[in-house]
């Protein structure tokens, strides 16, 4: 007999596979957890198959749950496209986001696939700077949303997360035994003169041996283990990793992530790109892109 995939039962499976576990994902469906739980043990039991791994602490997808996940993101992706242009007509144009490109990834991809599919004729325009001049260019209307990273938050925006600063560096690396420390920033980083302030306020010497405007030169210059630098907690490119130094390195100041233009837009479809972003950024794990598997 042929067996039929509920959309509905689909998306619950993504959510869970993409906010980490069943609490999460239940927040961003607006379902309880229960009846989240409930749709997981109903797809199983239609294709006969343990979906997820519950042995452990934690829960992981088996290799079934891995291979059914590809199937089920295009799945829902072409039914959200169908529906979206057979039925939503009225939104079309460019809106203009910009977000620092240290925290990009991985919440702004998932954001700007959702909104697609969503709203397949408003054209996202995104653009990648400093926290400072996104600042600047939003005050001259030159975007419609911005997001930055600050210590504060000014009286039009709002938080959206609060997350520690944290040392870079390359996996199993050891640069940052040495000493100067060698440390390699953006040019106008916001970051950087915090770490200073918090090297110098520990007694350790350092050097900068890398200034950039390129954000692939720091890359480079930190996994090939010469320097070492400072992100937000789980914004970290996979070939990069937090420095385990175990309090040789100084704690580093908490961030916080801000939304600037979510409130004051006026424009529905800008609002409903603003709510995607909240809800990516409040519900998605820490660290960001590795999510803890949790079995609530």
């Amino acid at each position: 007999m042929m067996r039929n995939l509920d959309i509905t039962t689909l998306r619950s499976f993504v959510a869970v596979a993409d906010n980490g576990g069943v609490t999460r994902a239940a927040g961003f469906l607006h379902l309880t957890q229960s009846a989240v739980s409930m749709q997981l043990k109903r797809l199983e039991e239609l294709l006969g198959l343990q979906l997820l791994d519950r042995s452990g602490r934690t829960i992981a997808l088996t290799a079934s749950g891995e291979q059914l996940l590809a199937y089920a993101r295009r799945m829902i992706a072409l039914n959200d496209e169908a529906v979206s242009r057979l039925t939503d007509q009225a939104y079309e144009g460019e809106i203009v986001l910009g977000v620092p490109h240290d925290i990009v990834y991985p919440a702004i991809p998932q954001v700007l696939q959702r909104f697609n599919a969503q709203y397949p004729r408003v054209k996202v325009q995104l653009l990648s700077s400093y926290t400072r001049s996104l600042k600047e260019q939003f005050a001259r209307g030159e975007c419609d949303l911005i997001l930055t990273t600050e210590t504060a938050t000014a009286e039009n925006g709002e938080i959206l997360a609060e997350r520690p600063l944290c040392w870079i560096g390359a996996p199993t690396g050891s640069v940052w035994r040495q000493q100067p420390l060698q440390l390699a920033f953006g040019r106008y980083c916001t970051f950087r003169p915090k770490v200073m302030r918090a090297l110098d306020a520990a007694g350790i010497s350092w050097e900068l041996m890398v200034e950039t405007d390129s954000d692939r030169t720091i890359e480079a210059t930190v996994s090939a283990d010469l320097a070492v630098t400072a992100m937000i907690e789980g914004t970290e490119p996979p070939h990069l990793a937090q420095v385990d130094h175990g309090g040789a390195l100084p704690e580093l100041p908490v961030q916080l992530i801000n939304l600037y233009g979510g409130e004051t837009s006026g424009s529905p479809i800008v609002n409903e790109l603003a709510a995607l972003v909240r809800q990516a950024f409040r519900t998605i794990s820490t660290p960001l892109q590795s999510p803890q598997w949790n079995a609530a």
